[in-house]
């Protein structure tokens, strides 16, 4: 069990953004996490990685509780999020380095030279990150993400704003990161869920409408595409 997330519930002030949700995941799969914006997804996502704190209810991530237990979990957690804040003077390798340091990683230079080979940085890996198009960017942020090895990457919307090309390429390196991990991702992109994503979870006004797995979607909605079935949970 990668995720686990029982009753959990988030209040801004009045406005309840998460309202007593609760699902679970298997390792080794692709998540697609959909909503319209303002759903809970993001939120669901900062609490997951420890960024947000637990108001109610409860997290598991590989059976760690991570109310109880944040530093050991955020050990097994890796993180993009939607802004992917990359500091822009560092070099690629220098930027690594530094997040491998804040892991305590060990053998640095060894894991350096193997993320940046997993990721395709190997004819990036001495410009400064300021220099690289936005798909690298985005590759750099999966580099950071995945430098201390976690067993579950949360992925918010890690495709945004790339062209098509770009677009598939992120998108193979994310299957081939799932081999061996739990990747939850957001994306407004039904073609990317029908691409990649082995399990669905819709959340919508931060209530969790439906979880179900790709492959059993036409027995579960006959005759819908992706894009009618995110309509019909989210009118």
């Amino acid at each position: 069990m990668s995720i686990r997330v029982q009753n959990l519930s988030k209040q801004y002030g009045k406005q309840k953004a998460l309202d007593n949700i609760s699902f679970q995941t298997q390792s080794n799969r692709i998540i697609g996490f959909l909503g319209p914006n303002g759903a809970g997804k993001s939120t669901t996502m900062k609490i997951l990685t420890g960024i947000l704190p637990i108001e109610d209810g409860q997290c598991w991530i590989n059976d760690i509780d991570l109310k109880f237990n944040s530093l050991e979990a955020k050990r097994t957690i890796g993180y993009l999020p939607e802004n992917n804040p990359l500091y822009l003077e560092m070099y690629v390798q220098e930027m690594l380095h530094f997040q491998a340091s804040l892991y305590q990683v060990k053998n640095i230079e060894k894991r350096i030279s193997k993320v940046i080979e997993r990721t395709g940085l190997q004819q990036e890996q001495h410009k400064k990150i300021k220099e690289l198009s936005k798909g690298y960017k985005q590759r750099v942020g999966l580099a950071c993400a995945i430098i201390h090895d976690p067993k579950v990457l949360i992925l918010d919307e890690p495709t945004t704003g790339l062209d098509p090309n770009q677009i598939i390429e992120i998108r193979q390196l994310i299957r081939e990161l799932a081999q061996d991990k739990t990747v939850l991702l957001s994306t407004h992109l039904m073609q990317e869920v029908e691409a990649i994503c082995d399990e669905i979870i819709v959340i919508h006004q931060g209530q969790i409408k439906d979880q179900f797995l790709l492959k059993d979607k036409q027995e579960r909605y006959p005759n819908l595409s992706m894009e009618e079935i995110f309509v019909k949970l989210t009118k």
